[in-house]
């Protein structure tokens, strides 16, 4: 589930998702926002794992290579016309550290492929990078 660093709560996505499985919203939200407070506003990622008595756990996951994408170029969102409009550009400098945000959630051997990962993203959203 993506949800906003530090300011997580129970309404809409998350309340009906969690609900439906009878997690203590208020618990989780806290929980979620004390882990998360320094990073307010990020898009951060929760792989949430429930139980069957309704107890869970959860991992916080790096941003999303998008939502890094658009903070290094600036933009709110990317291109509705990615080959023919571009809306930003990335230098190797910015994808390198993207990828080192990453790569722990990466399925690449190294940096390299990491790099080209976040690379193939950038154009997809109309960026050059």
């Amino acid at each position: 589930m993506n949800l906003i660093g530090g300011s997580a709560n129970p309404g809409p996505p998350l309340g009906p998702a969690l609900a439906q499985h009878k997690v203590n919203l208020m618990e989780f939200v806290n929980a979620y926002n004390e882990r998360t407070k320094d990073k307010r506003g990020e898009t951060l990622p929760a792989e949430i794992t429930i139980f069957e008595d309704g107890s869970f756990t959860f991992v916080i996951k790096s941003p999303p290579t998008a939502s890094l994408l658009l903070k290094a170029i600036g933009k709110d969102s990317g291109s509705g016309e990615p080959n023919t409009k571009k809306v930003g550009k990335v230098t190797r400098a910015q994808l390198e550290e993207i990828a080192n945000k990453k790569m722990e959630d990466l399925n690449a051997k190294d940096l390299d492929a990491a790099v080209n990962s976040c690379s193939a993203t950038a154009r997809s959203m109309g960026s050059d990078g």
